[in-house]
């Protein structure tokens, strides 16, 4: 009869099994798609003129990071669009967690505004880009006020839902012990919603980096989008892609920040279900 050490080295090995094969599948693919992407551009079953092929953008990538683009350094370029989706990512963020918290703590005030809200999020917040530009300039500002339209609603639905969402059994002990409506929402209610704060947190950033290269690509000097507008008004489908890659880069290595944000912050949830506390 196996011992308990003896099933869970068993149930490790097969974790591990499972994870390489996961990586091994998925690298597969990853060379089925480049691979057939590069033959069929070079034996003209697609065309290179509108989809370039990966050995070009790769060595435009290359030529970028050693030499810089026709705007500056990548580094620079890089730089720009992330400070821009950075700033509008976090004003938007906290003013959608605390507009979604202020109005799920409050049923008369969310009952007189929720109007308001569906229809502003009724509005494509694409199209107020151009609006942003002719307000703001061509600056950082019409930026990241477009990255913030992006973020705000998606973090507000979720901080709104996750108070709704809170245990009343606890808001009511709470209460019973003479907390003070600031204690409950900042000792119960925030807590509590932390978890649906975070999903909207990763979905969002990503809506800021489009936000942030939407409004570059109408209008700006500088920035990633900007690369791109360029690389399409030549025809450069290379440059366009390159300048995708890079986005995408950008947006995984924000999202594995983000997790490892979460897990440090929400690490207290399995402890207490384990505790009973």
């Amino acid at each position: 009869m196996s011992s308990d050490f003896e099933i869970e080295a068993a149930a490790s090995r097969a974790r591990a099994n499972r994870e390489r094969w996961v990586i091994a599948i998925r690298l597969v693919i990853l060379a089925l798609i480049f691979g057939g992407w590069e033959f069929g551009a070079r034996f003209g079953v697609i065309d290179p003129f509108f989809y370039s092929m990966p050995t070009e953008i790769f060595w435009r990538l290359v030529t970028w990071m050693r030499e810089g683009t026709s705007l500056g350094s990548l580094w620079y370029q890089i730089w720009v669009t992330m400070e821009e989706a950075i700033l509008g990512f976090l004003t938007g963020s906290i003013v959608g967690i605390l507009v979604g918290i202020a109005l799920g703590r409050n049923k008369f005030a969310a009952d007189v505004f929720s109007i308001y809200i569906k229809v502003l999020n009724a509005i494509p917040r694409i199209v107020l880009a151009p609006i942003f530009i002719m307000a703001f300039g061509l600056g950082m500002g019409s930026k990241i006020a477009v990255a913030f339209v992006m973020v705000f609603f998606v973090v507000f639905a979720n901080a709104f839902q996750g108070v709704r969402e809170a245990d009343k059994a606890m808001i009511a002990n709470a209460q019973i012990l003479g907390a003070k409506p600031w204690d409950v929402t900042r000792s119960v209610i925030l807590p509590s919603a932390l978890s649906w704060i975070f999903a909207s947190l990763h979905v969002s950033f990503g809506f800021a980096i489009v936000g942030a290269v939407v409004g570059e690509l109408l209008g700006s000097r500088f920035g990633i989008g900007q690369l791109i507008a360029i690389a399409q008004g030549s025809f450069d489908a290379a440059g366009v892609f390159g300048g995708m890659v890079v986005l995408l880069v950008v947006a995984l290595v924000a999202d594995y920040l983000m997790t490892q944000l979460e897990r440090r912050i929400v690490k207290w949830r399995p402890v207490a279900s384990n505790d009973g506390h």
